[in-house]
């Protein structure tokens, strides 16, 4: 595996409208870093969420890219809690598996502009959280997946992201299925279908639902013991009170020393744990791996952006050796 996918998305600079001349000077460097080899890119629906021309136009030709469906599930989620593709509620999943085919139409712009199968992963997320009247359900995603399978993406691998579920006396960010329930399903799905869905998991949502910096080894353990773990994306978390919030889904960047970069003091992602996921994962065998981070203030300019994401492309490259 060459070079790390950057989360750019949740990093992007913040502006009051759609500001294309600030987002195409962000692009521009992002291509200047070292260690790159293409985005995950978020998926609400279209392309991009502003302008699928400008993106098009931005984007490295020589960028791969794996979709995530976690930003439009989340306002889909806002709008109608049955929405996900492990719904118990048959509306709901029926609604979700049209999001998908959006998200399917997309990739295929996406490769055709590049003249190649570029995007390499479509990630999928188990959604709804428990609510009123549904919950998320391991026969209704074993149906989901059935159906995705047979669809053609053009190449893009399909992977479960893991997030948090509920765990009882703590409040969670997403409360999707438990990663048994999504190895259970995928392992059901791979075997009578023939096809290969695999597991990502996310180091921030993992240690988010664990409250601990041993539950993302505990996932990738349990993924990679089953046979599934295709991707590993580092974002931080903390359980201290801040500006990201305790226990929030935030992308926090990682800690570390500050005269070596830019770092959040406060994150429990330091290098530490990247090498001791990526001794649990073994990162030849994987299909992808990157970092994801949001910054603060939101104010912070796009030189300070920038600067975040290759502390945090430079640790792991440290990490991985």
């Amino acid at each position: 595996m060459t070079g790390f996918y950057v989360g750019a998305y949740a990093t992007a600079p913040v502006t009051q409208s759609w500001d294309p001349e600030v987002q195409t000077a962000y692009f521009n460097g992002l291509k200047a870093l070292l260690g790159v080899r293409g985005l995950e890119h978020p998926f609400t629906g279209t392309l991009h969420g502003q302008d699928d021309t400008w993106f098009l136009a931005n984007v490295d030709p020589g960028w791969d890219f794996v979709f995530t469906g976690i930003p439009g599930v989340m306002g889909c989620l806002g709008e109608d809690a049955s929405f996900g593709i492990a719904s118990s509620a048959e509306a709901g999943r029926q609604a979700a598996l049209a999001f998908y085919q959006q998200a399917r139409q997309a990739i295929l712009k996406l490769n055709r502009h590049l003249g190649r199968q570029a995007v390499q992963v479509m990630m999928l997320h188990t959604a709804p959280r428990p609510a009123e009247g549904v919950r998320p359900d391991v026969a209704a995603l074993v149906a989901s997946l059935e159906e995705m399978v047979s669809w053609d993406w053009d190449g893009a691998a399909l992977v479960i992201e893991h997030c948090d579920t509920k765990v009882e006396g703590k409040v969670p960010s997403k409360g999707f299925l438990t990663i048994e329930s999504e190895i259970e399903a995928i392992t059901a799905v791979n075997r009578k279908t023939g096809s290969q869905i695999g597991l990502c998991i996310n180091w921030g949502r993992s240690a988010l639902e664990a409250r601990s910096v041993d539950g993302p080894v505990r996932h990738i353990e349990a993924a990679r013991a089953a046979g599934l773990l295709k991707g590993l994306m580092f974002s931080g978390v903390s359980g201290a009170e801040g500006p990201y919030g305790s226990w929030q889904d935030t992308h926090m960047p990682p800690a570390g020393e500050a005269s070596s970069g830019a770092f959040e003091p406060c994150s429990m992602l330091n290098e530490v744990e990247f090498r001791r996921c990526l001794e649990a994962a073994d990162p030849q065998a994987l299909d992808y791996m990157g970092i994801k981070i949001g910054v603060r203030p939101e104010s912070l300019d796009t030189a300070g952006r920038l600067a975040y994401i290759e502390s945090a492309l430079n640790m792991l490259q440290r990490a991985a050796g």
